[in-house]
């Protein structure tokens, strides 16, 4: 299974972050999945990608080539596909992947995961979703999209997407 992985590039993240995007691209690679994910060499995204291919895995990188000027891509990918904008990016993970986990990031993240879960409530996919909620990063963010179904701005949101504590309710869900 192909398993796009969004996650912050950020080289200031607290190691328990970047510890469990490790291990979670470690038991991808033990699994047989495909990281599919931003490219990046730091940060979540970086800290994944090294737990991929440390334990022989494989991944695909997807970036525009000037985000190297913001932060370093991974060499290690089996394979790398460069498109000119983050529109068209956001569009090749959804091509390139079968389940989507969204871990700790900022904006960009935030981005990712906001359009893939419009896209699922608009059935342009039917793919898996996953929040690994580490250390509790994503609970405001969860408050939030509660109390804005609560005053009818929205259907509840968590029928479109999981949450996962662990790396082992992730992998519960996926298979």
């Amino acid at each position: 299974m192909n398993i796009c992985v969004y996650g912050s590039g950020s080289r200031k993240i607290d190691e328990k972050y970047t510890n469990e995007a490790y291990r979670l691209g470690q038991k991808m690679a033990l699994k047989g999945h495909c990281l599919v994910f931003g490219g990046g060499d730091t940060g979540m995204m970086g800290a994944c990608a090294k737990g991929v291919h440390d334990n022989g895995g494989k991944s695909i990188g997807i970036a525009p080539e000037w985000i190297g000027d913001f932060e370093p891509l991974c060499k290690e990918c089996e394979k790398f596909i460069y498109v000119d904008s983050m529109d068209e990016r956001k569009n090749k993970f959804v091509e390139n992947s079968d389940a989507f986990i969204i871990t700790p990031g900022g904006i960009g993240t935030l981005d990712e995961f906001f359009e893939i879960i419009t896209l699922k409530k608009l059935k342009q996919h039917d793919k898996k979703i996953i929040v690994f909620n580490i250390d509790g990063f994503f609970n405001k963010m969860f408050e939030m999209i509660d109390e804005m179904a609560q005053k009818g701005f929205l259907y509840k949101q968590t029928e479109i997407y999981k949450i996962a504590e662990s790396i082992d309710e992730i992998f519960e869900y996926l298979e």
